[in-house]
């Protein structure tokens, strides 16, 4: 459904409407696509002293192209990392202080530190927590489509940056902003082809006859992988279509028989002998208040979203069929982290995607596994165009971008999750929500 307002907003007469009485102003965001540069301008790099991960970050820029010349820029990056006492964030002002206005639309704003359990020392690590305050704050001050990310790179993973900072440079990330995320020392392969990192990988994705699902199996597609699209056999008509149209395999399964499992583990091993990438997006809701709601709407959510990825998971996992360097990815939802009026059960299930996500990350880690999960905000799909008028609105606004994001955005922060580069990033949920207001 397309947001009439925003095309309003973004015309010559809207604009100065909107700017006259003070509406929310949607801007035109930066999103990929194929062929683009990483980024359209320069990029400005400086640290803090001591900063350990600025010089590895200029390597990075300057071998994809990117100059750090100009007096506008489409990024400006920050090597915080240095700053070990709450008087060193002085450093923080004086380094966007002078350069906020010289940040061109759609602009990225990256803060790289430690984590604060890895610090050495209380002072340290009560600095490095303050970073997150600036991140989220400029990623409400700045506008104009800009994102703030701050990430978060455990010592002796210098090297393992790069996936995660050509994804939050790049037009993919445009909806996602104010995330925090954590990088790790962990095993890695650079791709050949960044346009096309995932060429040999086999992946699976459920739920992906429509909306969200589709556009995950299609951007994986784009991007080297052979798709095994799986969905409800109900589903069979569009999801064949979704499969022929990437060149991939359809399978229709009803992911809560009690068989599944296993009749799944069996086609992948005849079919394809194993699945590097992992996608859990099959979902629904059956709202009620829960003191209207019966069993069978609570269960059957219950299942669908969260037992059957850790049923799923348990025996893939337990025939080997995810080799080491594997994927595994959730679809939670912002839900599950602020909680919604009607969806006990639904914000139930998927804060229990991000509970499995980070109890399951550090028992993966022998095998090189990581498993990550996105909570998408408020995205345009055929579920959300039935939403009620005044509701449906206060979701598109209700954010940073003053708009929906749409199911490509959700797809191209998996696409990056499940890069062979991203060997390094683990445990973490990252909303694509455009900076929403709510469960910040």
């Amino acid at each position: 459904m397309s947001d009439r307002y925003a095309t309003f907003a973004n015309s010559g007469p809207g604009r100065a409407l909107v700017k006259r009485l003070g509406l929310p102003a949607p801007p035109s965001l930066r999103r990929h696509r194929p062929g683009d540069p990483l980024v359209p301008g320069p990029v400005l790099v400086e640290a803090a002293a001591g900063g350990r991960l600025h010089e590895p970050v200029r390597a990075i820029l300057k071998a994809a192209g990117v100059s750090d010349a100009g007096e506008r820029y489409s990024g400006l990056i920050f090597d915080a990392t240095g700053i070990t006492d709450s008087t060193d964030l002085k450093s923080l002002y004086d380094f966007f202080h002078p350069n906020a206005r010289a940040l061109l639309p759609s602009g990225r704003v990256i803060v790289l530190g430690t984590p604060p359990e890895a610090c050495e020392s209380p002072r340290e690590a009560t600095a490095q927590r303050a970073l997150e305050g600036l991140t989220r704050s400029i990623g409400k001050e700045f506008g104009r489509g800009t994102t703030a990310q701050l990430v978060y790179v455990t010592p002796g993973a210098e090297g393992a940056t790069e996936s995660t900072l050509r994804f939050l440079l790049s037009g993919r990330s445009a909806y996602v902003s104010g995330q925090v995320i954590r990088i790790g020392p962990s095993a890695f392969t650079m791709p050949a082809d960044w346009d096309r990192p995932l060429d040999g990988k086999v992946a699976l994705v459920t739920g992906a006859a429509r909306g969200i699902g589709a556009a995950i199996a299609r951007v994986l597609a784009r991007d080297g992988a052979q798709v095994v699209a799986l969905d409800m056999p109900a589903a069979g008509d569009a999801l064949a279509d979704v499969a022929n149209d990437i060149r991939g395999t359809a399978y229709q399964l009803d992911l809560t028989a009690a068989d599944a499992p296993g009749r799944l583990a069996d086609h992948i091993a005849d079919r394809h002998g194993r699945l590097d990438i992992v996608v859990h997006n099959a979902g629904i809701t059956r709202d009620k208040t829960i003191a209207r709601m019966d069993a069978d709407r609570w269960d059957s959510v219950l299942d669908v979203n969260l037992s059957s990825q850790e049923r799923i998971n348990d025996v893939l996992l337990a025939r080997d069929l995810i080799p080491h360097g594997g994927r595994l990815v959730g679809v939670a939802s912002i839900a599950g982290i602020a909680g919604n009026r009607g969806q006990t059960n639904y914000a139930t299930s998927k804060a229990g995607v991000i509970g499995l996500v980070e109890s399951m990350a550090p028992v993966l880690i022998d095998r090189e596994i990581t498993i990550n999960a996105v909570a998408p905000g408020f995205i345009e799909t055929r579920m959300t165009a039935k939403m009620p008028v005044m509701l449906r609105e206060a979701g598109r606004r209700m954010n940073s971008m003053s708009q929906g994001g749409l199911p490509v955005d959700v797809a191209e922060t998996i696409a990056w999750f499940a890069s062979p580069a991203s060997g390094g990033v683990t445990g973490n949920v990252v909303r694509v929500c455009g900076q929403s207001l709510l469960g910040a």
